[in-house]
C-alpha cells in the first residue's frame, strides 16, 4: 500500500518550494539591480563600492554578476578618445568587483593596447586617404567638367572610398580583436574565482 501523507507534510513540502522560489527571485532581482548600478556607475552617478556594501551578503554574488555582465560589454576596441573614457570607467568597476593584482596588470596592458590601436587607426586612416586621393581627384575633375564648376567630394560620401576604407580598417580591427577577446576571457576567469 502507498504511503498516505498528512496535510501538514504536504503543506511543508509546498513551503519548501516557495522558499527556494523566493530565493531565486531575490537573486534575480539582485542581478538586475547590479546591472542598473553598473550603468549608473559608468555615468558617474554612484559609488559602486558603497552600493555593494549596502547589499545583503547572500545577494552580493548575484549583484556582482549583474555588474560584471554590463561592464564586460564595455570592453571593446575604441573608435575614438571618448571610448577610452568608457573603457577606463569599466576598468575601475572591474577593480571593485575583481580585487586582485593580476587584473590590474591585465587591465594596464589592455589600456596600452587600446591606445596603440587608436594611434595605428589614425595612421591607417591617413594612409588610406593618401592612397585613395588620386582616384578621388579624378572623380572630382570628371564631375567638375560635366557640370562646369569646381566640385569637392567628401571621401566618406563616395561609396567606393567607403568600401576601400572599411576593408582596410576591418583588417586592422581583426588584428586586435583576438587579443581583446582573450583579455575578456581572462577577466571572466578572474571574476569567477
Amino acid at each position: 500500500m502507498g504511503m498516505i501523507k498528512t496535510a501538514l507534510e504536504i503543506a511543508l513540502e509546498k513551503t519548501e518550494t516557495v522558499k527556494s522560489e523566493r530565493s531565486s527571485i531575490n537573486q534575480f532581482e539582485a542581478k538586475q539591480r547590479g546591472k542598473k548600478l553598473a550603468n549608473a556607475f559608468l555615468s558617474g552617478e554612484i559609488d559602486l563600492t558603497a552600493e555593494i556594501k549596502k547589499t545583503a551578503a547572500d545577494q552580493q554574488e548575484s549583484l556582482k554578476q549583474g555588474i560584471f555582465d554590463v561592464l564586460i560589454t564595455k570592453i571593446a576596441l575604441p573608435m575614438d578618445k571618448n571610448d577610452e573614457k568608457r573603457i577606463e570607467a569599466a576598468g575601475k568597476g572591474f577593480q571593485t568587483i575583481i580585487n586582485n593584482n593580476q587584473f590590474t596588470a591585465l587591465y594596464k596592458q589592455l589600456s596600452q593596447l587600446f591606445s596603440q590601436f587608436l594611434q595605428e587607426a589614425a595612421s591607417y586612416q591617413q594612409a588610406i586617404l593618401k592612397e585613395y586621393a588620386p582616384q578621388l581627384r579624378q572623380k572630382e575633375e570628371e564631375i567638375s567638367r560635366r557640370i562646369g564648376r569646381e566640385v569637392r567630394i567628401d571621401p566618406m560620401q563616395d561609396p567606393e572610398f567607403v568600401a576601400f576604407y572599411n576593408q582596410h580598417m576591418n583588417a586592422l580591427k581583426n588584428n586586435y580583436q583576438g587579443i581583446v577577446e582573450q583579455a575578456k576571457e581572462q577577466i571572466r576567469n578572474m571574476f569567477e574565482k
